[in-house]
């Protein structure tokens, strides 16, 4: 005799990247296995996998999962989780003041946002006098299959993922988007550009967009009461 179906409530969330609304339902709990082993293991090309497969089922199919940028695609996880096990979530979190104390605290996924620097720009200006510069898309999913570190050593993957997200360059009234140049072309592009442009662009990726939420915790030792900061899915998941 075939069993009853569950039927699954359906929520809605507006993307922090843009004015769309999106309907999402919550984890089954075959798919929160699968994403928690996926951060567990700190594979980032299985973790992209998982949150792909997931994101996928959970939004019913109809965003373009891997061109949306990261912090899009952190909140909708978030929300969906929040939805899953209970908005109200227990982490347990190490006190800043001794670095050696575990405190438990509660935290209500409901009111995490994306938090945005307010001197943040996506518009790099190379040389005012030619108005010449560039414009940068956020990282996505996509990026981060490779895996997206910033502070990596390699030069090479720093070069590749700003590479990666150069929507166009520009001078004067002229526009050149990225796609109709090759990735040897926008390398040397960029390995052409002065120190302080180069630091814009990593003033860029330091400050852009982020899910981030700041809670007080008190340390029962010392007494000390300090500020503890969640960003990013690791910090969320964990």
């Amino acid at each position: 005799m075939a069993l009853p179906n569950v039927e699954i409530p359906r929520y809605e969330l507006t993307l922090p990247s843009q004015d769309e609304k999106v309907q999402f339902r919550p984890f089954l709990v075959k798919e929160e296995k699968i994403l928690l082993m996926a951060m567990e293991s700190k594979d980032n090309k299985e973790i992209v996998s998982a949150t792909k497969q997931i994101l996928n089922a959970c939004t019913f199919d109809k965003l373009n999962i891997n061109t949306l940028p990261m912090f899009d695609i952190e909140y909708i996880l978030l929300q969906v989780r929040s939805k899953s096990v209970g908005e109200v979530s227990k982490f347990r979190v190490l006190c800043p003041d001794d670095k050696e104390t575990l405190v438990e605290v509660e935290l209500d996924l409901s009111k995490v946002n994306v938090n945005v620097d307010d001197d943040h720009t996506n518009k790099i200006v190379i040389d005012e006098k030619r108005n010449l510069g560039l414009v940068l898309n956020y990282p996505s999913l996509e990026t981060s299959q490779a895996g997206f570190d910033m502070d990596d050593k390699d030069i090479d993957s720093v070069f590749n993922i700003i590479i990666s997200c150069v929507d166009h360059i520009y001078e004067g009234d002229k526009i050149f988007p990225a796609k109709d140049s090759t990735k040897e072309e926008l390398k040397d592009f960029v390995e052409s550009l002065s120190q302080q442009a180069f630091k814009s662009i990593k003033t860029f990726f330091d400050t852009m967009p982020q899910l981030r939420h700041e809670i007080e915790v008190e340390n029962p030792k010392t007494k000390i009461k300090s500020k503890v900061a969640f960003k990013g899915l690791q910090d969320f998941f964990s």
